[in-house]
This record gives C-alpha cells, structure tokens and sequence, in this order.
C-alpha cells in the first residue's frame, strides 16, 4: 500500500556492526494525529505495529492527540518535561523565533543531561529489548527527540558515523511538503520574521546532532559510559539489543 505519513521511514536494513537492522521492528516518524483510515491500515495491518511510543509533551498530545487503533500499545514518554525552553514543538518554535539555532543546541544538550531525557529513553530502550515488537516512535515533527533516539540505537548497534547522520539529515526531505504546509496554516498568526524562524526550526541540521554527541563526551567521557551511567542500561544490553535487531552477516 502506497500511504504517506509525515517524515516516516523504518530503520530495517541499515548497515550496522556485523550485519544489518531487521525489517519490520523499528520505524520512526512525525505524530499521527487524524490518520486516514488507509493510514491506519498501512501502520496496523501492513507493518502490523503494536506499539507507539509518543515522545511528545502532554499539551502537545492534548492538543493533536495519536489516532490509536484496537489492541495497540500507545505509551506517552515525555523526555523534554524538564527543559525550561525547547524549540521542538510548534509553541517553542514560535516562542523562540530570535535564536532558534541556540536554543536547538541547547535542547539537544538537554536530551543529554536532563533528568525526564535520561528517564524517557532508559525506560524507550529497556522495552526494546524486555518486549520487542514491531514499535513506531515519535515526537511532533519526527526529527529532534526522535532523531535522537534513532541515532542512540544506531551508534548502539554499531552503524557507521555516515549512516547515523544520513538517517537524520533525511529528515529534511521527508518534511518538505508538510514544513510548506504548516508555516502557510500558520503565516497569518505570525510576523515575517517568525516565519523565516520557523522554516529553520522545521529543519534539522547536522551541527544539532554533533552537539549531541559532544554533549555525550563532554559529560562521560565515552559513549558506553553515557549508556551505563546517563541512561543506566545494564553492561550487556547492547548485545541483548543486537540480538534482538541486527540479522548478522557473514
């Protein structure tokens, strides 16, 4: 079935240590809110996904809640409930329109360091491997908290510094058609300026993603220490994770 949803791809067949990504596991994308009824059967009958994990905040599921169908697993993890100011949902955008660049860096240190981060994607991950199961995961635009949580599976299960960034970067194609709809939705509650803000917030960047990981080494030293002491996963969870999401390659 050729169904369009917002920034959605999966992440099966990605090129990682040993092998690849399984196909029909893990797939990432922007909210799905008022989904047609062929959406609902491409994600429920096609893909057969049986959890959505919603990284959004309460108000932004309030205000464009998930179109949820019988007998799926729909689970809120809000990783940004700390953060004071964050250019990741529609408001921020807005809120911040005069240094949106800054306030995207500081939000992807806050995917780092801030509590709600650390406790979100600790438990985000634990259920990868306690309950596997065809997942789709998401925030509002499907590219800054779900970014993040695609990039931390990837370096998980080995992939190249290439693939890690050109899975996020292509973010930025995928949103084309939905970013122009939504700045034209929204141009009369906006100055010119606002605008131009917000076209840059509805993109990602690769220096958002880099600070990231700086933010990672800077705070830990080592990648496999932000695991075990930011994210507090067990010393053998990366290769039950692997187990569980990579089909070896010999």
């Amino acid at each position: 079935m050729d169904v369009e949803i917002t920034n959605f791809r999966g992440l099966g067949g990605y090129p990682v240590a040993n092998g690849k990504m399984k196909n029909g596991l893990l797939y990432r994308g922007g909210q799905i809110d008022n989904l047609s009824s062929d959406q609902v059967t491409f994600l429920e009958d096609d893909l057969n996904i049986a959890r959505v994990v919603d990284f959004r905040s309460l108000d932004e599921a309030k205000q464009f809640p998930d179109t949820i169908w019988p007998g799926v697993i729909y689970q809120p993890i809000d990783v940004l409930v700390d953060a004071k100011k964050s250019g990741v949902s529609i408001q921020g955008m807005i809120s911040n329109a005069g240094d949106i660049s800054q306030v995207m860096l500081a939000t992807y240190a806050q995917l780092v360091t801030s509590d709600s981060a650390q406790k979100g994607y600790h438990q985000f991950f634990e259920e990868l491997v306690e309950d596997p199961k065809p997942t789709y995961f998401h925030c509002f635009a499907g590219k800054d908290r779900t970014g993040i949580a695609a990039a931390v599976i990837l370096k998980m299960l080995g992939a190249s510094e290439k693939t890690i960034f050109d899975d996020y970067l292509l973010t930025n194609q995928l949103r084309k058609k939905a970013n122009a709809q939504l700045i034209n939705q929204l141009a009369d509650k906006m100055t010119a300026a606002q605008q131009h803000a917000m076209a840059k917030a509805l993109v990602v960047d690769r220096s958002y993603l880099a600070h990231f990981f700086d933010t990672v080494k800077r705070e830990y030293g080592q990648f496999e220490t932000y695991l075990r002491e930011g994210l507090q996963l067990e010393p053998g969870y990366v290769d039950q994770l692997r187990s569980l999401y990579v089909t070896e390659s010999f």
